[in-house]
């Protein structure tokens, strides 16, 4: 966020910072609590999340050393968004608005670098959620691949396949009958015990070694890239679910605020009302 400024504005804001330790589990800030303040995590992990059941509550974010979080606070007088809470024990600078707003004021030229830094993360989260979460991921993967790594594909598949087999043995069995002494070369070119056969067997093994491991490293980067993206997708899903429930719980308030009251339910007649002395007492 202050990456912009030079190194004498940074070294004046660090001097105006508190420190803040928290242990192990301890609650830094609820959603919807106003706040003023933003955190840089000097030591430590923080956790920010929505508000839930701890079982089934949205994780958005696991923040370690050098993050920082709650910078809107400093700009708007809006409750928080998230809770934040202490994994570990951490250690946290602490930055206020009324700080911040006292260097603005002294240094007006340091607001532009801070405020076109946060123009670049508004930009980048902007895009972010604009973006469809699903993708295909192998199709996207495969367009950036050159041609020696398709090639290295294509050989690792035909290694693990019935043809290359059935190739290999038909050449091994071909050879064979090729250096047969006198059945169709006299003396035979490459005689038992095949040196030469065995020198191209060889050469292959250690060309097919590098291609096979090429080709599982690129299997790997595609099982990571299926895993960020179907981690994306389920927290956009609990996202969306958990806004979807908590805007159906304020409907449902709204809806009985609205509702009008019951009318009494009629009174059940007795005999009793039915008699004379009742009737006298009604008129």
């Amino acid at each position: 966020m202050f990456e912009g400024l030079d190194d004498q504005d940074v070294e004046d804001l660090a001097s105006e910072l508190q420190e803040r330790r928290l242990p192990a589990g301890e609650l830094l800030f609820d959603a919807g609590e106003a706040g003023d303040t933003m955190y840089i995590v000097a030591e430590g992990v923080v956790n920010i999340h929505l508000p839930g059941d701890p079982a089934t509550r949205v994780s958005l974010a696991d923040l370690t050393v050098g993050k920082y979080f709650g910078e809107v606070a400093l700009f708007d007088d809006k409750p928080r968004s998230a809770s934040a809470q202490a994994m570990t024990a951490v250690v946290l600078l602490e930055l206020g608005r009324d700080v911040l707003t006292r260097y603005l004021e002294r240094r007006p030229r340091a607001a532009m670098a801070i405020l076109r830094t946060m123009a670049d993360r508004l930009r980048q989260t902007n895009a972010m959620l604009s973006e469809r979460a699903a993708r295909n991921v192998i199709e996207e993967f495969e367009k950036g691949l050159s041609w020696a790594d398709r090639l290295a594909d294509r050989v690792a598949e035909l290694n693990g396949s019935w043809s290359f087999i059935l190739v290999l043995a038909g050449l091994t069995v071909g050879w064979i009958l090729i250096n047969v002494p006198g059945l169709m070369f006299e003396p035979a070119p490459d005689g038992y015990p095949y040196q030469f056969f065995n020198l191209l067997l060889a050469v292959l093994v250690a060309l097919q070694g590098p291609l096979i491991v090429m080709s599982q490293n690129r299997q790997a980067a595609k099982d990571r890239k299926e895993a960020e993206t179907d981690f994306k997708v389920n927290l956009k899903n609990e996202v969306n679910i958990e806004t979807i429930l908590k805007e159906l719980r304020e409907f449902r308030a709204l809806a009985a605020g609205r509702r009008p009251p019951a009318p009494p339910a009629p009174r059940k007649k007795s005999k009793r009302d039915d008699s004379p002395e009742s009737q006298q007492l009604d008129a």
